[in-house]
């Protein structure tokens, strides 16, 4: 998989320190936490999965909470792509690298990515 270099934006100043995938997903992680979203994790899914490194899966408390924390999140780094915006009930951000996924409950229940996921490894991050 050909690796990106991301930058995360640090004020309104051109300044800009490289990241790598995990910082990124540590970093989204940490946005999705300030917005006040919650059972946040991060999954470590280098080696298990061609797709992506990182997944960060989150929930909002309804569809205006998780467009609310997808507009933040793009404000913090821009993906390469969106899906799910105009429904808001699984809204997934793209970083290459990272592929972040902003579900209200009832629908992350529903799809269970941890019971797909749940053997790879989880990321810690510092929060509230």
């Amino acid at each position: 998989m050909k690796k990106s270099s991301r930058t995360l934006k640090t004020s309104s100043k051109k300044t800009a320190a490289p990241l790598s995938a995990r910082n990124l997903a540590i970093e989204l992680a940490r946005a999705i936490d300030d917005k006040k979203g919650y059972q946040i994790t991060i999954f470590d899914l280098r080696g298990l999965s061609p797709i992506t490194d990182y997944f960060v899966i989150a929930n909002g408390l309804s569809e205006i909470h998780t467009r609310t924390i997808a507009q933040s999140l793009a404000e913090v780094e821009k993906p390469i792509h969106t899906e799910g915006y105009e429904a808001g009930s699984w809204i997934l951000l793209d970083y290459v690298d990272v592929i972040v996924h902003v579900f209200t409950e009832e629908t992350r229940q529903f799809y269970g990515l941890e019971r797909l996921w749940g053997d790879a490894p989880q990321v810690g991050f510092p929060h509230d």
